[in-house]
C-alpha cells in the first residue's frame, strides 16, 4: 500500500491506474478507525478494482468547543489495517493540501442539512460538504463508500453529488453494531467503562420507538417518551430524537414508509448518533 501526502504524486498514482480502465473506489475517513470503517473497506474492495482509503480530521467540520484537538489520531495502525485489507492507497494529506493558503471556498447544501445535527452544530455540513467535495475532485473515484450511522450526514453527501453533476455512485452501507447494539463510533473510545454500559441505552430507546410507531401509536408521545427513557438513563442530554422521512429527511408526524427515527445524545462528555429504519410490522 502506498501512503501518499501530496497531490502531485496521488494524481501521478492514480493516472497511472486510471489507464487501466480498472474501477477506483474511495472510502473517506477521519481515521482512529473500526470495524465500522472496515465493512466500507470491504465493500470497496467488493465492488472495485482499486480502493483508496482517505484519513483527514476536517478541521472545517468541528465547531467552536467540538473535540478536533482532541479527536483520536493512530495513522500507524490505521495503516496497518488498511494494507491488510488490501486497500492500494492511503491518501493522508496534511492540511495546506486540502485548505492551501487563501482558501475560500464553502460547498452548502440546503434542504437535507436543516435541523438534526445540522441545527445544533451550525456549518458542520458546510465543512463536511467542502472537504468531500474536494477529495471526490482529488481522487476522481468511479464509487464512494460512507457509513449509514452518519445518515445526514449521507444524505447531504448524495445531494450534493447530484447538484454538482458528480457522476461516481455513493454508496450508503449499513451501521456496524456492536454486540450489545451501541453503533460502532470512534468516539465510543471517549466513554467511560460506566458510560459504555449504560450507552446501549440509545439503541434500546431507538428500537422500542420503531416498533411503536410502526404499530401505529401517537408519535410525539412515543418520541418524547424514548427522550426520558435517555434522559432517566446516564444520558443528561438529548439534541433530537426524531422520525424523517428516509430519502428528503423531512419531518414526519405520520407514519408512511420510507422512514428514518435518527437521534443524537450526550453522555458524559461524548456525544453519540445513530439512526434506524422504521419498518411496517
Amino acid at each position: 500500500m502506498q501512503i501518499i501526502r501530496q497531490l502531485g504524486p496521488l494524481r501521478d498514482a492514480l493516472r497511472g491506474f486510471r489507464g487501466t480502465n480498472c474501477k477506483i473506489g474511495l472510502v473517506p475517513t477521519m481515521g482512529a478507525l473500526h470495524a465500522g470503517h472496515m465493512r466500507l473497506v470491504e465493500e470497496a474492495m467488493a465492488q472495485c478494482d482499486l480502493v483508496v482509503a482517505s484519513v483527514f480530521v476536517n478541521p472545517t467540520q468541528f465547531g467552536e468547543g467540538e473535540d478536533l484537538d482532541s479527536y483520536p489520531r493512530q495513522e500507524a495502525a490505521d495503516a496497518t489495517l488498511l494494507d491488510a485489507a488490501g486497500v492500494s492507497i492511503l491518501w493522508a494529506p496534511e492540511v495546506d493540501q486540502v485548505y492551501p493558503d487563501g482558501f475560500a471556498t464553502n460547498v452548502s447544501v440546503s434542504g437535507v442539512s436543516t435541523g438534526l445535527c445540522g441545527g445544533s452544530r451550525p456549518g458542520h455540513f458546510d465543512g463536511v460538504a467542502t472537504v468531500v467535495a474536494k477529495l471526490f475532485n482529488q481522487i476522481r473515484p468511479d464509487a464512494a463508500f460512507f457509513g449509514e450511522k452518519d445518515y445526514q450526514q449521507l444524505a447531504v453527501i448524495r445531494r450534493m453529488a447530484r447538484d454538482l453533476d458528480f457522476t461516481h455512485d455513493v454508496i450508503g452501507v449499513p451501521t456496524v453494531r456492536d454486540q450489545d447494539g451501541l453503533a460502532l463510533s470512534s468516539r465510543n473510545a471517549y466513554l467511560s467503562p460506566e458510560q459504555r454500559a449504560n450507552a446501549v441505552a440509545l439503541p434500546d430507546a431507538m428500537r422500542e420507538a420503531a416498533k411503536a410507531i410502526a404499530r401505529g401509536g401517537n408519535i410525539n408521545e412515543i418520541l418524547e417518551g424514548a427522550k426520558s427513557q435517555l434522559l432517566a438513563s446516564d444520558f443528561h442530554k438529548v439534541d433530537y430524537f426524531e422520525l424523517r422521512n428516509g430519502e428528503t429527511l423531512e419531518i414526519m408526524d405520520k407514519f408512511t414508509s420510507p422512514a428514518r427515527l435518527l437521534v443524537a445524545a450526550h453522555i458524559g462528555s461524548t456525544r453519540l448518533i445513530d439512526n434506524i429504519a422504521v419498518t411496517q410490522s
